[in-house]
């Protein structure tokens, strides 16, 4: 019989809180938190390993959370009250299932890459919102891997899950650092599409993305570091015309990801 839990001050309903909201101790348990089966169930097919799972019987009235466990692995079960889930429920219109489960946190040496890869790279994306939408852009254009540069938010955060509605999971995402993901193309023949507004970008439409790619977003605040710009082998802008000077950093990386595939798809730029 799984653990029943209905205080809203029971101990690991305290320890899950403070997961969802500090990266610290995310880093510290070696643990994050993933709400909603549709996210937890994308987490075990990619093979992250799930360590607990809660479940409230009155929000899970499809019975996923046996769903869930009848997957095969082994997990420890808790049942959850009303009142004490929605204290650590996330989002509305939760379905009852929040999991535990431990980083997944890959090297570039790790990444498997196709014979003419296409890759995204974020360099310090600071919203785990847009961090979530460009994943799940990464996912539908089938990229190869997604390198997160001296990142400003944790990849775990939770809003990064549900607005990527799990899409982390089914990538491949590496973080470091600028300086080494630089090497890291070099080393492997990838060159690197700098999205900026500078004098000399070219408009994305006229550049050649069907060979190995990289394409490089920055904030929306400063964009690209002066060492991205200087290392890139070309600088690419989408063109305005309205008032706007700027797209959404996450529309920005589906406009120039999707061209990308465009091109190889079509055999021609």
């Amino acid at each position: 019989m799984p653990e029943i839990i209905n205080s809203t001050s029971n101990p690991r309903i305290k320890s899950i809180i403070k997961l969802q909201s500090g990266s610290r101790v995310r880093r510290d348990q070696n643990l994050f938190v993933i709400e909603g089966y549709r996210e937890i169930s994308r987490a075990m097919q990619a093979g992250i390993l799930i360590k607990e799972l809660y479940i409230c019987p009155d929000l899970d009235k499809l019975g996923r959370g046996d769903e869930l466990l009848a997957a095969g692995q082994s997990i420890q079960v808790f049942e959850v009250g009303t009142a004490a889930f929605a204290r650590i429920a996330y989002r509305e219109g939760s379905d009852g299932l929040i999991a535990l489960a431990e980083p997944r946190m890959l090297r570039l040496s790790d990444l498997k890459l196709k014979s003419n890869p296409l890759i995204l790279i974020l360099e310090s994306v600071e919203k785990p919102g847009n961090l979530g939408a460009i994943m799940r852009t990464a996912d539908a254009a089938g990229v190869d891997a997604v390198i997160v540069c001296d990142p400003l938010t944790d990849i775990y955060n939770p809003n990064a899950i549900r607005s990527g509605v799990g899409c982390i999971f089914t990538s491949q995402v590496v973080t470091c650092s600028t300086a080494e993901a630089i090497i890291w193309l070099r080393n492997n023949d990838i060159r690197a599409f700098a999205a900026a507004l500078t004098d000399t970008a070219v408009t994305y439409h006229q550049v050649d993305f069907r060979g190995p790619s990289a394409i490089v977003m920055g904030t929306e605040a400063i964009g690209l570091s002066s060492e991205w710009l200087g290392k890139s082998d070309s600088q690419v802008i989408i063109p305005m015309k309205g008032i706007a000077d700027s797209l959404n950093v996450s529309t920005s990386a589906a406009i120039l990801v999707f061209e990308a595939v465009r091109q190889r798809e079509a055999g021609r730029g």
